[in-house]
């Protein structure tokens, strides 16, 4: 039997990740976010007010009505619909568990650290890649940063919000997606140059 305490994060983007065209002088640079946590919270029937009301207590954020994203630290709410939010946070083993337990009895809340994979996309051309298969305009004067946006690349479901100005990207989608995501946006970053990023030690917990 393996030892459980040895298991590390394994990323849904191992062994496909390559540097894409001129990687020298890349126009796209791609990170692996693997070891995030990731939740969605959905606010219970009536008690949409109260989780507002223990976010801002314990988080000192507002909760977004609509596509937008709000940070305080490690800690962020992406609104994704009426009433629904993807949380991240640390990668920390329980980071989930503790949210869900501090919002117990207002919303349901979901770990997704393991059901999603997240991609941090950037560089002077990443609006022109990604313009080839995101059907939102993503110029600065139409999406700007912490903004946000559930919608579909080249036919692929995500969750796509800006950090930025740079502008800088983060991409998630269902982990069962990645390969397919991953060949869509090395075919349209190969003529611009895509350059991947070392990713960090994986963070012990996860299998």
């Amino acid at each position: 039997m393996p030892d459980i305490g040895t298991l590390s994060t394994r990323s849904a983007f191992d062994g496909l990740l390559t540097n894409q065209g001129n990687a020298e002088r890349p126009g796209l640079s791609v990170e692996d976010r693997c070891g995030m946590g990731l939740a969605t919270v959905i606010a219970r029937s009536g008690q949409e007010q109260a989780l507002r009301a223990r976010i801002r207590e314990r988080h000192g954020l507002e909760l977004p009505d609509g596509p937008r994203r709000v940070t305080a630290g490690d800690v962020a709410f992406i609104g994704t619909g009426r009433g629904k939010w993807l949380a991240t946070g640390t990668g920390d083993q329980g980071w989930v568990e503790d949210l869900a337990r501090d919002l117990a009895g207002l919303a349901m809340v979901t770990d997704q650290s393991d059901g999603l994979a997240v991609l941090r996309i950037g560089g002077p051309c990443v609006r022109q890649a990604l313009a080839k298969g995101v059907p939102i305009d993503l110029h600065p004067r139409a999406f700007t940063p912490d903004d946000a946006a559930v919608t579909a690349i080249g036919q692929i479901g995500v969750t796509l919000w800006q950090i930025d100005d740079a502008p800088t990207y983060e991409i998630a989608m269902f982990r069962s997606m990645a390969g397919s995501f991953w060949h869509w946006l090395a075919s349209s970053a190969a003529e611009f140059g895509l350059t991947v990023s070392p990713r960090p030690a994986a963070s012990p917990g996860r299998g």
